[in-house]
């Protein structure tokens, strides 16, 4: 079958996030404004913290597109003006439509912040087409037991969401998307036979890798882009390391016009303005006080 060819290279940039937090972010930057459908990739740097230490999200508004939060390594706790709370554990996968509008909150969890821990994960935002910005907010609580993990010749793919290597990843979207974390060791290739109409990223957070028709190098903390058209996409680790991990974004693009200010995303800038007012009105709710640090 006849291979994609890579179309860009975009290099992470490191910027401070919530409190005080580093993430490395390929996009949105001066490079890649969206990889459309998606809006945004922050990898948590991983982190060991001392006794409190940790730092997280504080109360933030989130309105028109969907924060997907997937935990490699220690605990977020999390909280909404809906009145939602729990533990996003190692391996486990958060998928928030925060649709009309909602006040939530990520922090390392209170065993973290009193303990101490290494720290290390991923927030994606996944937009929404137009006619579901405005949708009920919701919550996928999706556990390390739900998601399937494929395994071939020395790599193995964990599928949150869509369709790859013949499983199907547990996460319900509102649009066509795959999403999933792939690891190779030295030298090991693989094929992934994605949709034609898919634009695709592939962020290498571990290692580097070879990717395209020609196998083209990608170090650590840059993603690797193919724009929609026939073919598969081959993904080979790299002898220099002994191990290579990606995280796999796939998705039809919505091609829609997109208006941000912070954490709101629509469609025109005079729906921004109506989600600046409906926050600052208090029309979002707020997170009620736990009594705890």
């Amino acid at each position: 079958m006849t291979q994609r060819d890579l179309s860009k290279v975009v290099t992470a940039h490191r910027q401070l996030e919530g409190a005080g937090f580093a993430v490395y972010r390929p996009f949105p930057s001066a490079s890649l404004e969206m990889l459309d459908p998606f809006l945004m990739l922050d990898e948590k740097e991983p982190t060991d913290y001392q006794p409190g230490e940790a730092k997280g999200a504080p109360d933030h508004p989130h309105r028109g597109f969907e924060t997907v939060s997937y935990v490699l390594e220690g605990e977020t706790e999390h909280m909404d003006s809906l009145g939602n709370r729990g533990l996003i554990r190692q391996g486990e996968v958060q998928w928030m439509t925060a649709g009309d509008g909602i006040i939530h909150s990520e922090m390392p969890s209170q065993k973290i912040r009193t303990e101490g821990g290494r720290v290390h994960g991923f927030q994606l935002w996944v937009n929404l087409p137009a006619n579901q910005k405005r949708a009920t907010p919701r919550y996928q609580a999706i556990t390390t037991d739900q998601i399937p993990v494929v395994k071939g010749n020395r790599w193995k793919a964990i599928v949150i969401a869509g369709k790859l290597l013949g499983v199907r990843g547990p996460a319900n979207t509102h649009t066509p998307i795959c999403y999933a974390h792939i690891a190779l060791e030295a030298t090991a290739s693989l094929d992934l036979d994605l949709p034609a109409d898919h634009q695709i990223g592939l962020y290498v957070f571990r290692g580097s890798g070879l990717f395209g028709a020609d196998q083209t190098p990608v170090e650590e903390h840059k993603m690797a882009m193919f724009e929609p058209s026939h073919g598969t996409v081959r993904v080979s680790g790299s002898s220099d390391h002994s191990m290579t991990e990606i995280l796999l974004m796939a998705g039809k693009p919505l091609g829609e016009p997109v208006a941000r200010h912070g954490p709101f995303v629509m469609n025109s800038q005079a729906e921004i303005l109506e989600a600046i007012e409906d926050f600052e009105a208090g029309r979002m709710g707020k997170i009620a006080a736990t009594g705890t640090a």
